[in-house]
């Protein structure tokens, strides 16, 4: 595991990657990467660092450096509506040259929440509080006023995504010049689950543009945040929905039936055969950084709930326009420092919809350069997608994969490896890495 922090330390400018909690990155035109994120342990700190949201920088989405918060404690107005703490998942958008930073204030289960917007100059502040975006009252009002996400439609007309529990997921135009909402209202749900069997437990919003695949992706996080928290994703061509997964579920489909069949699920807890792995992997965001897309997201160590630490890993398009996540970490490899041979034993995950807990692995077997088994049934390689295989399976028409192979990072043996990510025809996401021969 990446070990460049210390969790436990009582010195945020320690913790590195560490206590960061429901992230969002912004690469600012310096080429640098920012990260904000809720503000997690640094209030209940005996040392006087302010209240407000964590921000971090680096250079190589690796090594992240503390420099402070934004804001200096929760603003007065979203304190008297919510008497919240601090400040929860914030976001950080920049259009007409001025940045745009949302931030949320609530308490755990209840929705009395509070989205609010500050402004600058500079994506490092100092920020001007704005005041008032959008408000719930517990309650009252079907959504939950928290999770933030600004997302800009193929007209360049920016929108908030928001909500967490409650009533779902919902979607309002903003207003370009002051950032807020063009009109009253929640706005549309476009995400939600069933209150009675899940508790609606459907958060962190984010939504992301393919204009190759030109689909409109609504990346979001199931579940409990403490034990089995997940990613899902459903498309639209549309910004405003309907959400679809592949299997033609709305994500608005609510019904106890199909409870936890709606939406492609890319990534849960998991553990490999030597004990190492996470739990609760959720509430992201995405960096598209040109030539990669990444998905950004927070996790769990297993076994203990409250050491938590920001994920940065690789997000690949199959060539149906479904998303697969890489099961390591990224971390740049030289194109010259990859020598390890890709014929061998690969170990991974198979993400299947119906399991709710922590995922152990499986063993693939990759024999030859174009043929793997998985579970003893054999595939082979039939084309090409750049420097990336496709994979797909001789059995029949009812048993296919794709898979693309990359390279990547092996954070528990520190050192490069062979990363391969796919999907089943039953629609079930796996992703694998070269295991040491």
């Amino acid at each position: 595991m990446n070990k460049s922090g210390d969790a436990l330390s009582r010195y945020p400018m320690n913790w590195g990657s560490y206590n960061c909690h429901d992230p969002s990155i912004f690469k600012a035109s310096s080429g640098t990467y920012y990260i904000f994120s809720t503000d997690t342990k640094s209030h209940s700190n005996k040392h006087s660092f302010p209240v407000g949201c964590q921000v971090r920088t680096s250079e190589d989405l690796v090594e992240w450096t503390w420099q402070g918060t934004a804001l200096e404690g929760v603003p007065s107005e979203a304190y008297d509506w919510t008497s919240a703490q601090g400040l929860w998942a914030p976001e950080v958008a920049f259009w007409d040259n001025v940045y745009h930073l949302y931030y949320s204030a609530s308490n755990f289960g209840v929705n009395q929440s509070f989205i609010g917007l500050a402004t600058s100059n500079s994506v490092e502040g100092p920020w001007e509080d704005q005041g008032l975006v959008i408000k719930t009252k517990n309650g009252v009002s079907a959504p939950n006023a928290i999770d933030a996400n600004i997302v800009f439609d193929k007209r360049k007309e920016p929108y908030l995504c928001y909500g967490s529990f409650f009533g779902g997921i919902f979607l309002k135009e903003l207003d370009e010049q002051t950032g807020k909402p063009l009109y009253e209202g929640d706005g549309s749900c476009i995400a939600k689950r069933d209150r009675i069997t899940r508790e609606g437990a459907v958060e962190g919003p984010y939504i992301y543009y393919h204009s190759q695949h030109d689909y409109y992706y609504l990346f979001v996080s199931y579940d409990s945040l403490f034990t089995n928290y997940h990613i899902r994703v459903g498309r639209a061509r549309s910004i405003d929905g309907p959400y679809f997964d592949s299997k033609g579920f709305m994500m608005t489909n609510d019904s106890e039936e199909v409870a936890d069949e709606v939406g492609e699920k890319i990534l849960a807890g998991y553990r490999f055969s030597d004990e190492t792995g996470w739990m609760a992997p959720g509430h992201n965001s995405i960096l598209d950084n040109g030539e990669r897309t990444f998905l950004v997201h927070h996790a769990r160590e297993l076994n203990k709930k409250d050491l938590f630490s920001l994920h940065i890993r690789e997000l690949r398009w199959l060539s149906d326009g479904w998303p697969v996540a890489a099961i390591e970490r990224y971390k740049q490899i030289p194109d010259d420092d990859m020598n390890i041979p890709q014929v061998g034993w690969y170990e991974g995950f198979l993400f299947d919809n119906a399991f709710n807990g922590i995922h152990q692995s499986v063993i693939l077997n990759r024999e030859s350069i174009t043929a793997l088994t998985i579970d003893e049934e054999p595939y082979e390689l039939v084309g090409n997608i750049g420097e990336n295989q496709l994979y797909r399976s001789l059995l029949n028409d009812e048993n296919t994969m794709e898979c693309i192979e990359f390279k990547g990072w092996d954070w528990e043996l520190q050192q490069p490896t062979w990363l391969i990510s796919g999907r089943l025809s039953n629609k079930t996401s796996f992703s694998f890495k070269k295991r040491a021969n």
